[in-house]
């Protein structure tokens, strides 16, 4: 299912795996492959919320998380392929390299999203989201709090 332009790495970066990661929970949504909205934006324009469900044990990671915060979720995006390094998509106009896009296809297929809490329920591990693109059930690696004074460069300007 590649697109003229792409390149495809020689090896399957599964097998050069070198570190352990564990889920945290998973994301539930609405999604699945083929029904996904290309990205946050567009995922808030369907208007369609989300919930982060936590595995036991990790609920009291969530005190001193609000209502109306802004979290960064990280996500591996595991119903994609790992291999291409150079893709072609099609919002622009000739390949790029992997690391020079959001896409989901990726060597190591993390996702990172900021979200807003809309509800939070400490005792069972669950956080309502304002949206996500991902597909329901993809597991999740972290949370972090979004804080402007340090998620934002310094002077950045958003494009218009």
């Amino acid at each position: 299912m590649s697109r003229e332009g792409e390149i495809a790495l020689p090896f399957d970066p599964a097998e050069r795996t070198t570190a352990g990661l564990t889920f945290i929970g998973h994301i539930r949504s609405s999604w699945a492959k083929g029904t996904a909205p290309k990205n946050l934006r567009a995922a808030r324009e369907t208007g369609q919320a989300a919930r982060i469900e936590l595995l036991p044990g990790y609920a009291a990671g969530l005190l001193g998380l609000e209502v109306g915060q802004a979290i960064q979720l990280l996500y591996w995006v595991d119903r994609d392929v790992r291999d291409l390094i150079v893709q072609v998509p099609g919002h622009t106009n000739g390949p790029r390299g992997t690391f020079a896009l959001r896409s989901p296809v990726r060597p190591n297929p993390i996702a990172l999203g900021t979200v807003v809490i809309t509800s939070l329920d400490l005792e069972a591990g669950i956080i309502g989201i304002d949206a996500t693109d991902a597909y329901d059930g993809t597991p999740l690696l972290d949370i972090k709090p979004w804080i402007g004074t340090v998620d934002v460069p310094p002077g950045w300007r958003p494009e218009a």
